[in-house]
């Protein structure tokens, strides 16, 4: 899916705060967040861990997080940056 396309779906789906987030390789606790959040992957690599599955999303993914779900993030060897909506 192209930026532009993943953008449409966003506004269409009512997420109005829409930013680009870049990480370095490295890792994020386990945490939550008081906002829904759905991104797609725009460079390298991120390893979702929620409720003890972990899940790999590359290039061209795209991954949805309610609000409240705790998870745990692994950014890849170069790290990773995907645009995100939040609502």
């Amino acid at each position: 899916m192209d930026r532009d396309a993943f953008i449409d779906i966003l506004k269409q789906e009512g997420f109005a705060d829409i930013t680009t987030v870049t990480r370095e390789p490295g890792v994020m606790d386990v945490h939550e967040h008081p906002f829904e959040a759905k991104a797609l992957i725009l460079d390298g690599d991120i390893l979702l861990t929620c409720g003890g599955a972990e899940r790999r999303y590359e290039v061209g993914d795209v991954f949805h997080l309610p609000a409240g779900t705790p998870h745990a993030e692994r950014y890849g060897a170069n790290g990773v940056q995907y645009l995100v909506g939040r609502k």
